[in-house]
């Protein structure tokens, strides 16, 4: 199983490219990218900042969207950022949270049909070929990228059970980030209907209250996006949703003050160090996950995190 991490480009772009120097050395094997749009940088500058300083980590967004950018444009980028690394990156596509496209004012106008697009245009880029596509979100007219790599993987990230299956129909691998735990087995379940589809298991590992802290804001728009019933599993109301919803417009520190610890637990792996490792290695063995997939958010000792982290998963 690959352990990876997922950084979230809130700090200077040269610190996040020393964390991402610093897992390679520790043996994590994938480097996913948050794309937020506003609220981050630009997760195409950072993927290539982070290609030029590694040499074997493999580089993606974790996860971008169909609306900020033409597929046919995110496309090109990641085979330009695969012809820099040497046939290092992977695409990781999604239908786009809150967090990202609200500040912009985009709608997320038939998000199903957005991600089949942008998967179906790409699939065609890929082989290198003239061709063309005609979507009902986007369309490619006579397009050709011709230096691009045609295994370049991609994934889909999602919830929904459409989209999950989509994923499993369409993509090579599906990215579950932030699931809720009793109900993970039936996304897999989603997913892998018809194929072997590859899966991503992403949550956090949270060993101590400070941890805990560090998860909190990133919680906010997650519960906000969450399923209905999710919602009402967890216990938490349509006003106190709201409420969060509001005050992310100050940002996330903000809102996380609306956030319960009991509404963040069923979503995360927390106790002892041993008692994660055994939970982990319980959950990727019972629903056979390839991958296990570190958020890193902005912690004030981002490398100590990814040393306990590694002490927790990697092999010494």
């Amino acid at each position: 199983m690959k352990i990876s991490l997922n950084v979230i480009p809130e700090c200077p772009i040269e610190e996040i490219v020393q964390i991402a120097k610093h897992a390679e050395k520790l043996g994590y094997q994938r480097c996913w990218v948050y794309d937020e749009g506003l609220a981050t940088r630009d997760v195409h500058i950072v993927m290539t900042a982070i290609a030029l300083e590694t040499s074997h980590m493999e580089i993606g967004p974790g996860i971008t969207n169909p609306y900020t950018r033409h597929p046919a444009q995110t496309a090109a980028a990641i085979m330009t950022l695969d012809e820099l690394s040497k046939g290092r990156a992977f695409l990781g596509i999604g239908a786009g949270g809150s967090l990202t496209l609200d500040p912009l004012e985009i709608r997320r106008e038939k998000p199903l049909t957005a991600v089949k697009d942008t998967i179906e245009i790409t699939r065609k880029l890929l082989t290198g070929k003239r061709v063309s596509y005609e979507g009902l979100i986007a369309s490619i007219e006579s397009a050709q990228i011709d230096y691009t790599r045609q295994d370049i993987e991609i994934w889909l990230a999602g919830r929904g059970p459409k989209m999950l299956a989509l994923g499993g129909e369409l993509a090579d691998g599906v990215m579950l980030d932030f699931i809720y735990k009793p109900e993970l087995g039936e996304y897999i379940e989603n997913i892998r209907h018809s194929k072997k589809t590859k899966v991503c298991y992403s949550t956090a590992i949270v060993t101590d209250e400070q941890d805990l802290e560090f998860v909190r804001p990133h919680m906010t728009y997650r519960l906000v996006d969450a399923p209905p019933r999710v919602k009402e599993s967890i216990g938490i109301t349509t006003e106190e949703v709201d409420r969060i919803r509001s005050a992310l417009s100050g940002g996330l520190e903000s809102a996380a003050r609306h956030v319960k610890d009991e509404w963040i637990a069923p979503f995360i792996i927390q106790g002892t160090p041993s008692e994660c490792r055994e939970e982990i290695r319980e959950i990727c063995d019972k629903n056979e996950v390839d991958e296990f997939l570190i958020p890193m958010f902005d912690m004030p000792d981002p490398k100590q995190y990814l040393d306990q982290i590694a002490s927790i998963l990697l092999p010494a």
